[in-house]
């Protein structure tokens, strides 16, 4: 709203400083620093009203160290995270930018789910929430509306990279050719660096271009679910999920950034993507409001999440890096969200095929997901949360140097 206001003034009045609200780092430094604040100061008023009304974890008894002294936690804090984001993103956004448009519904859609599943478990005293194939469908419909937008939208580009290069000077001699509409994607660790859907069904006979959607809406419908259901599943201990995510988020800026930048993007032979810089907008007030979060969330935790902010951040992850074309790097990106996954899906497989073929279920971790197997170790959580952070910086740091090292 300050932005298309200040926009206004500039253009109409000429009002001196109304340009700053033009540059991308002036706007994105703001949504950061109001995050943060809102974050911190509001953030702390919504965890004493959820005390009041006794909005409280109810914790099943697992046998984990420091478990039992949890309970009554106030939860559904996830509702800190999405205010301290969306408030910051709606004043100092373009909010006529298609990929703002296409994160706040995300964000508001997700965290809907989340709100309702959290509301059954804590007013029903349903421990299961809100049923796993309504969560599924819900995350499934977001991720339909995405790719429907993505692949039919017209302000969903990108530059050839053809007609450009780059002199000594880092000045761009001559720019990228016209818009086109594609369905490609950067291809981490590869010379060509590329990969095209519509490849996928091309080859079946001419013309088949054109149904490339066949090919890319089911592949951003399983991103989508499967990165909110991971974020989910890290949501386990203090400040993990939090703090994974804000690692996350800050590369996702680098690469919102860069492929946002005409020098950049050509200089680094990645996609130009026109309009996609006003995502660093987005992504500061979201990291602002994850590091703010984090204030209240690191052990001992004032305050948990829920689903209300774990299937929400992992939404919001899966979109950005759709947008920007760096889906292939989220198994890397999102390590940790892909280890706890993963870690999960093993122990059930394991378990049941133990089961059928011996009689007695074995399994592989101590307890899933993983973060629990380290618990039942007897790591203390601060331990096993910083090691993970460790782990998540090593992995964004790979991702990071992927844009030039093929």
């Amino acid at each position: 709203m300050l932005y298309h206001l200040f926009e206004y003034l500039e253009e109409v009045y000429q009002l001196p400083g109304a340009s700053l609200f033009r540059f991308l780092t002036f706007r994105a430094g703001m949504a950061v620093i109001l995050s943060l604040l809102i974050a911190m100061v509001y953030g702390k008023r919504i965890i004493l009203f959820l005390q009041k009304k006794q909005i409280g974890e109810t914790v099943r008894d697992l046998g984990l160290e420091g478990q039992k002294q949890k309970a009554g936690t106030p939860t559904m804090g996830g509702i800190i995270i999405i205010m301290s984001t969306l408030i910051p993103v709606l004043l100092f956004g373009n909010l006529t930018n298609i990929y703002v448009i296409l994160l706040i519904i995300t964000t508001v859609w997700m965290g809907t789910i989340g709100f309702i599943d959290d509301y059954i478990k804590i007013f029903k005293k349903d421990k299961q929430g809100l049923k796993g194939k309504f969560k599924v469908m819900g995350q499934v419909v977001l991720g339909l509306i995405v790719g429907t937008v993505l692949y039919f939208h017209p302000q969903v580009t990108i530059k050839e990279k053809d007609a450009t290069t780059i002199t000594q000077e880092f000045k761009v001699e001559k720019v990228f050719g016209e818009e086109v509409k594609a369905v490609r994607t950067n291809m981490p660790f590869f010379k060509d660096n590329e990969l095209d859907y519509a490849d996928f069904i091309s080859w079946m006979g001419e013309g088949l271009e054109s149904y490339a959607w066949l090919i890319f809406i089911p592949v951003v419908i399983l991103i989508v679910t499967a990165v909110s259901n991971g974020a989910n599943l890290t949501d386990g201990i203090d400040g993990l999920a939090a703090g994974s995510s804000a690692i996350i988020a800050v590369t996702l800026a680098i690469f919102a950034w860069v492929s946002g930048n005409i020098q950049f993007s050509s200089y680094l032979d990645i996609f130009y993507i026109p309009r996609v810089g006003e995502l660093v907008i987005f992504i500061g007030a979201f990291i602002g409001a994850l590091i703010g979060f984090l204030w209240y969330n690191t052990f001992p935790a004032q305050v948990f999440m829920g689903d209300t902010g774990s299937l929400t951040i992992g939404g919001i992850i899966a979109v950005i890096a759709i947008i920007v074309r760096k889906e292939l790097l989220i198994p890397v990106l999102c390590g940790i969200f892909f280890a706890e996954s993963l870690s999960v899906m093993l122990q059930v497989g394991y378990f049941k095929h133990t089961k059928k073929k011996y009689g007695e279920g074995k399994r592989i971790f101590l307890m899933a997901p993983l973060h629990h197997h380290y618990q039942k170790k007897l790591y203390h959580e601060s331990k096993i949360v910083t090691r993970f952070w460790i782990i998540g910086i090593l992995l964004a740091i790979v991702s990071i140097v992927t844009l030039k090292i093929r």
